[in-house]
């Protein structure tokens, strides 16, 4: 067998075994088309791991999340703050977590909708592990 034709089988077995999701399939945490909300999260509560926590709960919520780290300040209660559009992402992101004041802090440097700074207040739920 030639070496053209040892490839022309390596793709047609490929491509035989590829699946693909139907187009209406979804996943349950995904955000419905339209309401992307970019976030990043910070943890201003001097509580380890709590950045993380809150990073993967949004996630299953839907909130796309693109960053997680420690706040430079800490913060008494958790704050939502509006980096850009209308706010509507900030109620849904309060929503999500549970606790939260929305604050409009305009930052046209940010690439991100919401900046979340988790306070002591924020609790995450709890997942079972498998």
């Amino acid at each position: 067998m030639t070496r053209n034709a040892m490839w022309m089988v390596l793709l047609t077995v490929l491509m035989a075994c590829e699946r693909r999701a139907p187009e209406t399939a979804r996943l349950p945490f995904e955000a419905p088309p339209g309401e992307r909300v970019v976030v990043e999260v910070l943890n201003a509560s001097g509580i380890r791991g709590l950045a993380r926590s809150g990073t993967i709960h949004l996630r299953r919520k839907g909130i796309d999340v693109v960053a997680y780290g420690t706040a430079d300040t800490a913060v008494a209660s958790t704050l939502v703050l509006v980096r850009r559009g209308e706010g509507d992402g900030a109620r849904r992101v309060v929503r999500a977590l549970g606790t939260g004041t929305v604050v409009i802090a305009v930052d046209t440097l940010r690439r991100v909708d919401i900046t979340v700074l988790l306070g002591p207040d924020y609790v995450p739920p709890v997942t079972p592990r498998p």
